[in-house]
């Protein structure tokens, strides 16, 4: 059986200091890059509207990820509610952007290492941390105590790229997966359609540090990832998502050799009606253009999805938290 990398953390004693230092930083918080310098500790709100406690809007055996991470049991997957980004076409706006609705489902530290486990007795592969970033310094804790009483599944960072580099150092060794979605190759189309400041410059940031603690190798136990780095990047209409610059940052920085996932799953939905540039779903020629580039700059390592996989990828939180997906 694979031993994930925190379970020696925790032998050497680093793991147990690494908490210690998340939990300082939620005394002036800058998790992520907003740096709002609140006291979460103290519920202190800042952008992401979240205090001390962590939302989990959802969790469950999820079968809709890359195949090599649902792999025939789902990976097991914790939403966590809020967002610090507010992106007008978010897919899971019932939660990310709900506040007033979501802080009801806030829970303890325990009780988060509790779901860990719940995850791991269902026989999931992982454990998979969505929306993670701006909850990072708890969720931490959660592992910390739940590889204290036997946790031994691997960890997945599953992230929108608006991340922390010092947070992420914190992780190196926790998260042995790193599933972030770079949204933008530019900073404008970050600030008008997720409303934040300097997107592009802060992922690539993150995704270097990512690379740093992974490199580009995917390594699998019986067709199952245990580590590595898997870049998402969805299509957007009119080439919203600047698509070529973020081929060509891959490309030239990290490496032809990384792995891409190139998501075809844009659905108007949320706020996005009201944006005419956004208003409806890709074309097939804007999806086979990002195909295209990816293969300009080397990158051929990866997976492509179907133009109807937006039938497939929406989910119904306010219907059902336990199975938002169908599966």
């Amino acid at each position: 059986m694979h031993k994930p990398a925190y379970i020696k953390l925790l032998e050497s004693g680093e793991l147990k200091k690494r908490t210690d230092e998340a939990e300082r930083i939620l005394r002036s918080c800058d998790c992520c890059p907003h740096d709002c310098k609140s006291d979460r500790t103290k519920n202190e709100y800042g952008i992401c509207a979240s205090g001390y406690m962590p939302i989990v809007s959802s969790y469950t055996s999820h079968f809709g990820e890359e195949p090599v991470l649902s792999g025939p049991r789902g990976a097991g997957n914790i939403f966590f509610g809020n967002c610090n980004l507010k992106c007008v076409y978010c897919q899971n706006h019932e939660i990310s952007q709900n506040w007033k609705s979501e802080i009801q489902n806030e829970v303890s530290v325990q009780r988060l290492s509790d779901i860990m486990f719940e995850l791991q007795e269902c026989g999931c592969h992982n454990i998979g941390l969505v929306s993670p970033s701006h909850f990072s310094p708890q969720i931490l804790q959660a592992v910390y105590l739940s590889a204290k009483k036997g946790l031994h599944l691997p960890i997945i960072y599953n992230t929108n790229a608006y991340d922390s580099v010092e947070m992420l150092k914190l992780y190196d060794g926790v998260a042995e997966i790193y599933l972030p979605d770079i949204k933008y190759g530019n900073n404008d189309y970050g600030h008008s359609y997720s409303k934040i400041r300097n997107y592009f410059d802060h992922a690539k940031r993150a995704l270097k540090e990512m690379f740093r603690q992974v490199g580009d190798e995917l390594i699998y136990d019986n067709d199952v990832i245990i580590k590595g780095l898997i870049i998402r990047h969805l299509v957007l209409p009119n080439n919203l998502a600047e698509s070529e610059e973020v081929f060509k940052f891959i490309s030239r920085e990290l490496g032809t050799n990384v792995y891409i996932s190139l998501m075809s799953q844009y659905h108007p939905v949320h706020k996005a009606k009201k944006y005419e540039l956004l208003n409806r779903r890709i074309r097939e020629s804007e999806y086979e253009r990002a195909l295209d580039l990816m293969h300009k700059y080397g990158l051929y390592n990866g997976w492509i999805q179907d133009m109807d996989s937006y039938e497939h990828y929406l989910p119904e939180f306010n219907k059902d938290r336990a199975n938002p997906f169908g599966n």
